[in-house]
């Protein structure tokens, strides 16, 4: 079963979104205030919003443990001496998916795995001290039971890249 499928034991599997509880327009306002900056302090928070500082903190605490947020620190990977960074397109055998998925996921220079639909059945984002270490990924990966053929995107330029999203 895939993540957010969910059956009711008489049908075939429905996909939809589990049940969740929707969040109001003060935790988006905190969150979106954390998009921005995520050391920006609980206090400057509660002055803006107009509410106290612990229930910024009691609203941060359920969002973290409810999974909806993470703070964390964001690395600029050329700055910690990763040279190069490529996206994977994966195909993989179709009863496969999900094992070659966890297989990945396990790798730690694979910083992101997400399964699709489309021309790949997996999308993977590798980050690499160089061309070798980047090779030594993919050789790395190529055997993994299941995997039919990969197709690497090379980054020569980040653009853009922005967590900001979701609450806007």
């Amino acid at each position: 079963m895939i993540k957010g499928e969910m059956g009711d034991g008489n049908s075939p599997l429905v996909s939809r979104r589990p049940a969740r509880n929707p969040i109001d327009p003060v935790s988006k306002s905190i969150i979106e205030m954390l998009q921005v900056d995520g050391r920006r302090s609980y206090d400057s928070i509660a002055a803006e919003l107009g509410i106290s500082e612990d229930s910024v903190v009691q609203r941060v605490k359920q969002l973290t443990e409810a999974g909806v947020i993470q703070i964390a620190a964001v690395t600029d990977p050329l700055q910690l001496g990763f040279a190069r960074q490529a996206m994977l397109g994966i195909t993989v055998e179709p009863t496969l998916t999900q094992q070659v998925a966890k297989s990945l996921a396990a790798i730690p220079d694979v910083v992101y795995v997400v399964i699709t639909a489309g021309g790949f059945d997996i999308i993977v984002e590798v980050v690499g001290e160089s061309d070798a270490h980047l090779l030594e990924l993919v050789t790395a990966i190529r055997p993994i039971p299941g995997v039919t053929s990969i197709h690497t995107f090379l980054y020569l330029e980040l653009e853009k890249q922005t967590y900001a999203w979701g609450v806007r």
